[in-house]
């Protein structure tokens, strides 16, 4: 069997990396890469491979920079020709970028079957590219691997499955919950983290910090709620360093607002790489976050987040008290931030058994 997974960001490889790990255990799966290039990332250097034992792309069709539409469309175009050469049983998507909407429209229209991973997902906000992305990968995708019981939810109150979807004829679509592959990887790189990164590197200590990430675009561009975050952070700050690896995307953002104090009293650094992101996520006292991947982290690793967005595709982190929606206004995320915590009646696991990976391969072969 042949298997032609469609990347294009640097979250995506490390998701991908625990299927390729299990389809190599096998030996019967060949796997075709294809890195569409549509996240530039200084940090995805051969180190970034070589460190996280991850495969590197057969093909990289190197586009970026452009906008939605340009994107997907050369996406679709570049695509569609690797599968048309490679002729694979299967395409393997994953999660809501436009690598994911492009790699799954190219199959449907050669009728290649398309696999789903991160099916069912929802923030139910519309304007969010992301949202859309998903949607239609799920509507024409035959395999949606769903990583809860929420997504399996999802999916079934919007009508789903649907018949007739790639090749598999007038068979309905298979809606499988899986687990989470992002806990495979947790699981499988956190004792790394913990050998190879030192926190005294940074200066810190075990829980003795808050960790931000901040790169969505509905903030970075949205002046009102950049400001509203910046200046909650500054007041955090007081109480408890806040570290911000500060993605370039906000930097540009904030030096066009001309505010030379956006960023006093917070610890800035470059953006990390893997290893050393896990292991600051692991001893922090709170993460603040816009990152979908980093409200789950917190929770693999038992630390209470607060996201700075107004809804959440991970409804289960909020409904089981560890991860707090404050959105971008400054009170709120304070008050998020002193009743942010994590009790042990919460800390039962929603995201599978840590062997999503290969309950992903046998439902693939099973077809």
């Amino acid at each position: 069997m042949k298997v032609l997974t469609v990347l294009g960001a640097r979250p995506q490889f490390i998701k991908a990396a625990t299927v390729s790990r299990a389809i190599k255990a096998r030996g019967d799966i060949e796997e075709i890469i294809v890195h569409t290039g549509q996240h530039f990332d200084a940090n995805m250097s051969d180190v970034f491979f070589e460190q996280l034992d991850i495969p590197h792309p057969h093909h990289n069709l190197h586009i970026a920079g452009l906008s939605h539409g340009a994107m997907t469309g050369r996406m679709l175009e570049g695509i569609e020709a690797l599968i048309q050469e490679e002729k694979p049983d299967w395409v393997l998507v994953y999660g809501d970028t436009n690598s994911t909407l492009a790699g799954s429209l190219a199959a449907a229209k050669l009728h290649v079957p398309v696999a789903h991973v991160e099916a069912g997902l929802r923030s139910h906000n519309p304007a969010m590219p992301e949202e859309v992305n998903r949607v239609l990968t799920d509507r024409v995708s035959s395999l949606l691997l769903c990583p809860t019981e929420t997504a399996v939810s999802n999916l079934e109150k919007e009508g789903f499955p649907f018949g007739a979807i790639g090749t598999v004829g007038t068979q309905s679509q298979r809606i499988v919950n899986v687990g989470d592959v992002m806990y495979d990887a947790v699981l499988y790189y956190r004792d790394k983290a913990q050998e190879e990164v030192s926190l005294e590197s940074f200066g810190l200590q075990h829980k003795g910090y808050a960790l931000c990430t901040l790169h969505r675009q509905e903030n970075t561009d949205d002046p009102t709620r950049l400001t509203g975050i910046l200046k909650a952070l500054r007041d955090i700050a007081k109480d408890l360093p806040v570290v911000l690896p500060l993605h370039p995307r906000t930097k540009a953002k904030i030096d066009q607002q001309h505010d030379r104090n956006a960023l006093d009293g917070l610890r800035i650094l470059e953006p990390l790489p893997y290893l050393e992101m896990q292991r600051l996520q692991m001893s922090a006292r709170v993460i603040l976050t816009d990152s979908g991947g980093m409200q789950k982290e917190a929770y693999f690793n038992q630390v209470p987040c607060i996201t700075l967005r107004d809804e959440t595709e991970w409804v289960e982190t909020v409904e089981a008290g560890c991860n707090r929606l404050a959105g971008a206004d400054a009170d709120k995320i304070q008050n998020a931030w002193r009743a942010a915590r994590i009790s042990k009646e919460q800390t039962d696991n929603l995201y599978g058994d840590g062997h999503a990976s290969e309950k992903v391969i046998s439902e693939l072969v099973a077809g």
